[in-house]
């Protein structure tokens, strides 16, 4: 018997209630958690900018692959969500927890697999993502992180169970902690124990360990979450795993996708530009993802909220719960677009702030400004995204993410680098139009898939 059970049930009302009320109390929570753990990882790039370009632009090569682990962890932790909130809206507890079991035992096995995978392919990644003038320095960041991608991987999977039941300000404390204690170990296991680049991956999964731990204490040990993940609660489910994967395989894929894109990206730049160049992009896209870090709180939120009211059969609620969230995000972009345009030699400052790396100011300065378009892109084409995930539909979600991130970006990068010859700004500028366009035929598709699923309104799961 859990120790709250009545506050367990309070929290579980909240996201059966008001969808606004709902998709506010997750998701405020939620982008403040993102942002910081933006920051923090931000902060690593700020410290180690003062070791020189080379060391920035290596951590930049290794982006790609700190973003592929976490993207599972979080590809999984979104199958997860939308299952256990899906037997929520229908108040179905029993499958609810053993769903929780299930996305547990997933992510001990991805655990183990993945480093198992990467640790050979290493030197021979790293060499293909054009990181061979730092790869000692990447291989040493890289190494670290991809050891440690255990706690990205739990980290993703716990936090979105206990947002699936309402129980955000604890997700949120636990990584609100990681997020802190980063910013606090960083500088002195990178100048202080004199580790460079190394140091910064230390502290990063030292931090994010602590989250792993405390929420595993909450779930496993102290056993007060609604969901029950008792021993006597597990039944092995071929159901389960295939109804995770549906939304988790295309939602990894996704982060996969948009890794790739990010060694394309790096790849084109050094070709017609220079290291610096690179370490300007990858210093301005971390602000960019810093910024996008509200509307994907907010599209976050949505994967709980939509998946209850799917679970319940409510359609329009559905819908409701999209529209509103797209709204939401782009009245708080619109805000974050025009500061960051403003203020943005001010904000390239925290890059450039060493003798080493002063001349990135201005390198900095042109990425941000140029980047924004593709921040503006974002809520829309990632709200209907998430919206889908949460109703079961990873594979929508998918589409979507390739056309975006994938085949927009390509053809934009093509036109606009290699025909037109524009450079590193047309580079920046293919992320933008992509992400408009993108936009664009998610809100068009989601519009049809609802007005599809209207006449299914109210009706039992299998009829749908």
């Amino acid at each position: 018997m859990h120790q709250n059970e009545n506050d367990d049930t309070t929290k579980v009302d909240v996201i059966r209630g008001d969808p606004k009320v709902a998709l506010k109390t997750i998701a405020w929570p939620m982008i403040f958690t993102l942002v910081l753990n933006m920051i923090y990882n931000m902060v690593d790039r700020v410290w180690v900018a003062g070791l020189g370009a080379d060391p920035l632009a290596a951590i930049g090569f290794v982006a790609p692959i700190f973003i592929i682990i976490g993207g599972i962890g979080n590809g999984f932790g979104a199958g997860a969500n939308s299952l256990i909130s899906r037997y929520i809206g229908a108040k179905d507890k029993q499958n609810a927890s053993n769903s929780a079991i299930h996305s547990i035992l997933i992510a001990l096995a991805l655990s183990i697999i993945i480093p198992i995978i990467l640790m050979p392919l290493l030197k021979q990644l790293l060499l293909l993502m054009g990181a061979e003038s730092v790869l000692k320095l990447a291989t040493d960041y890289a190494t670290i992180i991809i050891i440690g991608g255990f706690t990205l991987i739990f980290n993703g999977v716990l936090s979105s169970q206990l947002r699936a039941e309402g129980d955000v300000n604890r997700a949120t404390k636990a990584l609100v902690i990681t997020g802190i204690l980063n910013i606090i170990i960083d500088p002195i296991f990178i100048y202080v124990l004199n580790l460079g680049v190394a140091g910064a991956a230390i502290a990063t999964v030292l931090s994010a360990l602590v989250a792993t731990v405390l929420m595993l204490y909450w779930i496993l040990v102290k056993k007060d979450t609604y969901v029950d993940v008792g021993r006597d609660q597990f039944k092995f489910s071929p159901k389960i795993i295939k109804e995770i994967i549906a939304v988790a395989v295309p939602g990894s894929v996704e982060q996969v996708i948009i890794s790739l894109i990010s060694i394309v990206m790096n790849a084109v730049l050094a070709m017609v530009a220079s290291t610096d160049v690179i370490a300007a992009f990858t210093a301005a896209f971390s602000i960019i993802q810093v910024g996008m870090m509200f509307p994907v709180g907010i599209a976050t939120a949505a994967i709980t909220v939509a998946g209850v009211a799917y679970g319940a059969r409510d359609f329009k609620r559905v819908e409701f719960v999209c529209k509103y969230a797209i709204k939401l995000s782009m009245s708080i972009v619109i805000v974050i677009v025009a500061l960051m345009a403003i203020f943005a030699p001010q904000i390239a400052m925290l890059f450039s702030y060493s003798a080493a790396t002063a001349s990135l100011n201005a390198l900095v300065t042109e990425a941000l400004r140029v980047l924004l378009v593709f921040l503006i892109g974002v809520p829309v084409g990632l709200c209907c995204a998430f919206t889908f995930q949460g109703i079961g539909k990873g594979t929508i979600s998918l589409i979507l993410t390739i056309l975006r991130e994938a085949v927009f970006v390509l053809v934009f990068l093509y036109l606009f680098v290699f025909v037109l010859g524009m450079g590193q700004i047309g580079a920046y500028l293919s992320m933008g139009m992509a992400g408009v366009l993108g936009s664009v035929v998610a809100a068009i598709l989601f519009k049809y898939y609802m007005n599809k699923l209207q006449k299914f309104e109210g009706k039992a799961p299998d009829e749908c």
